[in-house]
């Protein structure tokens, strides 16, 4: 075999800042802080300071592989711990800090973080969690000398104060691009969460598959608002596929309100935005209230929307109250996480906005580096017709190939595809559609949450006989989930007190929005509870707090 006589060069994430200090140095970063004001610097800035940061953990005993904790929202130091862990060749463990607590620590300690950078509003978390983290050596707070907490925690550290103890003289290691460099973890929704393992390599190739026309099509002349977080798998890429292209980034930091992200759109004019709908549901509902005028007072073209299905309505919302248009993406944790971008193709310009909806329903069609397929129950392909539904199975080069330290043993078939857990049909013109999912997991706000979990602290109650949890739809929060449950003979048992009885057994916002009382549950010719049928029963069901 010839080979090709080009230079081989590993493809890592110090390249992507080198770059960016390279050809837009004077990219900006503006990030909402957790102290209060509005914060601004450049490309440049994060590139120096992440060299900073590198040197300082190094300083701390850091070594290749092991891996650094974050519990933070957007913000620029986020950003410099996304260059400066993994440039020096360590593994940045970003944490979901809405997990419950037992899951926050089960992770930590999963991951074995020698180190954990928290924000301020973090930092009684992980006072509480402290005492049961072994693997942690120290915790540092990311914020400056005037603004460190009083805490128990013991020889709490100040990211401000490390930072300024080293210069940015500091020179890039280079290592094989599969080197591990992040390490995000699903939500547990059925068992312990898991965890997914990036490498260089496969960050980098996602961050084009972004920026490429029929991907997110991020480029230099974008300002992307992320209302998606930056512990949710790498906010989608961003992070890397900004300093690819050069765009302006804004960062919100914890005001996630509508009025707050509102002020941000307006005031540094974007033109991206990207997050899931629940935190569009809050901005419209803002719009709604304040009188504002999206369409003047705004420069928004695109709104990129995942973690959950875009409702149709907000898509037209988005057109006619905003001139924005909907771009639905989907993908997962172990994807990191772009699957699927609904662009439409040029058949579609000039139709009808109802009809161009219709195509925006859609989860969108495979970026290039994802080969996607859906098969039956044998395994067998299905014909890509958009009728026929199945297990939806991908493979690329950013998908993961097992998790981290084997558990969940082998998930790939013989082929090398990921069963993603939905069920989706493919049509003629490769657009994916979720139409079901295979676990019995409730989306909320673009959150997972276990029913299995719910049920099994349910049945925990001594009155309680049998339970099971369902999705049931919810004006705000897309679905939050119903209880139902069989009292045990001669036991009272109120909704108030299923409630608190759950509180402290499950995450606070896991708790079902509803608890409702039945003689029995339909249940499968194998014993097994029988979820279609009593989706079924309750298709006409409200929530009570479901405006």
């Amino acid at each position: 075999m010839l080979t090709g006589l080009m230079q081989d060069r590993p493809l890592l994430i110090s390249s992507l800042i080198e770059h960016a200090v390279s050809c837009h140095p004077q990219g900006e970063i503006v990030s909402r802080t957790s102290e209060g004001p509005i914060h601004r610097c450049t490309y440049g800035d994060i590139h120096r300071r992440a060299k900073q940061l590198a040197k300082a953990l190094t300083a701390l005993g850091i070594q290749p592989g092991e891996r650094v904790g974050t519990l933070a929202w957007n913000g620029y130091r986020h950003l410099e711990l996304y260059y400066g862990v993994s440039g020096m060749g360590a593994v940045l463990h970003t944490i979901n800090p809405r997990l419950f607590p037992e899951q926050i620590a089960y992770i930590v300690n999963h991951a074995a973080d020698r180190f954990l950078f928290v924000d301020l509003s973090f930092v009684p978390l992980v006072e509480k969690l402290v005492d049961t983290l072994p693997t942690v050596h120290g915790v540092v707070v990311m914020t400056d000398r005037a603004h460190m907490p009083d805490s128990a925690i013991p020889g709490l550290l100040c990211y401000e104060d490390l930072l300024g103890a080293h210069d940015s003289d500091y020179q890039w290691p280079q290592f094989d691009e599969r080197t591990a460099s992040s390490l995000c973890y699903t939500s547990g929704t059925t068992g312990n969460p898991k965890g997914v393992l990036y490498s260089h390599r496969s960050s980098v190739l996602h961050s084009w598959a972004a920026c490429a026309v029929d991907g997110l099509a991020v480029g230099a002349g974008e300002t992307a608002l992320l209302v998606v977080p930056m512990f949710h798998v790498n906010a989608w890429g961003m992070p890397y596929a900004g300093a690819m292209c050069g765009a302006k980034l804004v960062l919100p930091g914890p005001a996630l309100d509508g009025q707050s992200v509102y002020q941000l759109m307006r005031d540094e004019r974007v033109t991206l935005a990207l997050g899931v709908p629940t935190v569009w549901l809050m901005l419209l509902q803002y719009v709604d209230t304040a009188g504002v005028l999206p369409r003047e007072e705004l420069c928004l073209r695109r709104v990129v929307i995942g973690g959950s299905s875009a409702p149709r309505a907000m898509s037209e919302r988005f057109a006619n109250g905003f001139g924005a248009f909907v771009v639905h993406a989907w993908g997962m944790t172990e994807m990191s996480p772009l699957g699927t971008v609904c662009n439409l193709l040029p058949k579609h310009d000039g139709l009808p906005l109802q009809q161009r909806l219709a195509v925006h329903e859609k989860q969108g069609r495979a970026v290039y580096g994802v080969d996607m397929k859906i098969v039956d129950d044998d395994g067998v392909s299905l014909p890509r017709d958009g009728k026929a539904a199945g297990h939806l199975l991908v493979r690329g080069p950013w998908i993961t190939s097992g998790y981290y330290r084997g558990e969940g043993g082998e998930i790939l078939d013989a082929d090398g595809f990921f069963d993603t857990g939905d069920v989706a049909t493919i049509d003629a013109d490769a657009y994916m559609q979720i139409t079901d999912r295979s676990k019995d997991v409730v989306k909320s706000g673009g959150e997972w949450i276990s029913s299995i979990a719910i049920e099994n602290a349910a049945i925990g109650h001594p009155a309680v006989a049998e339970a099971a949890v369902i999705g049931t739809p919810h004006a705000k929060w897309q679905e939050r989930p119903l209880l139902i449950v069989v009292r045990k003979a001669g036991h009272e048992l109120s909704r108030e007190s299923m409630l608190q009885f759950l509180g402290g057994r499950v995450a606070n916002w896991w708790l079902p929005d509803d608890v409702v009382f039945v003689e029995e549950l339909p249940h499968t010719a194998t014993g097994k509870l029988h979820k279609l049928k009593l989706r079924e029963m309750f298709s006409q069901y409200r929530l009570p707090t479901s405006a």
